[in-house]
């Protein structure tokens, strides 16, 4: 990082030569391999607001909320407006 220069965004922890061999996970947008350290958790999903269609699913047949935990790369983060530019 340059000293003259903000950074884009703020991560929550840096990473140290403790933390041994970082585990590889794969960008769910863009398919990449990043480091899991440097992605961003987006949680993608879906809920069902009808009553009646909920009722039709019964107890077992349709959740009324499904929901995915995915994990962006810094790019993907960047260009969905997941992570934003600071002010």
């Amino acid at each position: 990082m340059m000293s003259g220069k903000k950074s884009f965004y703020k991560r929550g922890w840096h990473h140290t030569k403790g933390r041994g061999n970082e585990s590889m996970v794969t960008c769910s947008f863009c398919g990449k391999r990043v480091p899991k350290y440097k992605t961003f958790s987006v949680v993608k999903g879906f809920r069902i607001s009808d009553t009646v269609l909920r009722q039709m699913g019964g107890r077992r047949g349709m959740p009324a909320f499904m929901q995915n935990k995915a994990r962006a790369c810094p790019a993907c983060a960047r260009h969905r407006n997941i992570v934003r530019r600071k002010k």
